[in-house]
């Protein structure tokens, strides 16, 4: 699975932004996904997950009731992150990945590259 995160970009507390994770090579439906985030100096961290269906979702505590996480399984096999409400503390690079178990935690198998998210306060 080939993955390609697009989206980010400079925006002030309070603001929105939708991240994009676009996937492409094997069946994208097969397999759960996440995003993950790693603010500079801080270890990666687990922020959303999505089963295969897209049925069931987990977030971290820091981003409930701001952020969701939603999939698209048909011709756009896109995994997306709405980003409401946001806070200089969410700055960060942010990463989408899949894998087969899926889940708040953070070995993912495919990886897909960083996408920098700044929040001015």
């Amino acid at each position: 699975v080939q993955l390609q995160a697009s989206g980010g970009g400079l925006v002030q507390a309070g603001g929105s932004l939708r991240l994009s994770c676009a996937a492409s090579g094997r069946t994208f439906s097969r397999y759960a996904a996440g995003w993950f985030r790693q603010a500079p100096g801080k270890e990666r961290e687990s922020v959303a997950a999505i089963s295969v269906s897209g049925r069931y979702t987990n977030y971290a505590d820091s981003v409930k009731g701001r952020f969701t996480i939603s999939r698209d399984n048909n011709a756009k096999n896109t995994v997306y992150l709405q980003m409401n409400s946001l806070k200089p503390e969410d700055t960060a690079v942010y990463y989408c990945a899949a894998d087969i178990l899926g889940g708040l935690r953070t070995e993912y198998d495919y990886w897909g590259q960083g996408t920098l998210v700044t929040v001015s306060s």
